[in-house]
C-alpha cells in the first residue's frame, strides 16, 4: 500500500529523464476507470526538448508520457527516455 502515490503528490512534479533532461511538470493523469491502472502523465509547460522528441498528444495538443516509462518518483519523477521514443 505504501507505494500508492495520491494525485495530489503526483500534480506539479517535474518529469526528467534518467539522464536529467527535463520534460515539464505533471499537468495531469490518465487512467482506466474501471482497473485504475494509470495510462500517461500529461505534461503541463513542456520543455523545448520535449516539444521535439515528438511524444503523443491528446485532442487538446497536449503532451503525453505513457505512465509505464515511470522509473522512480521523488522530488522529481523519473523516466525511462528509451521507453518513450
Amino acid at each position: 500500500m505504501e507505494d500508492k502515490k495520491i494525485s495530489k503528490e503526483i500534480m506539479g512534479k517535474t518529469v526528467v529523464s534518467r539522464s536529467g533532461k527535463r520534460f515539464g511538470e505533471v499537468a495531469d493523469v490518465i487512467f482506466e476507470v474501471k482497473s485504475g491502472e494509470l495510462i500517461h502523465i500529461v505534461l503541463k509547460n513542456p520543455t523545448i526538448y520535449a516539444q521535439k522528441v515528438e511524444l503523443e498528444k491528446d485532442k487538446n495538443n497536449n503532451v503525453l508520457i505513457p505512465f509505464s516509462s515511470v522509473i522512480a518518483m521523488g522530488d522529481f519523477m523519473v523516466i525511462a527516455e528509451e521507453d518513450i521514443v
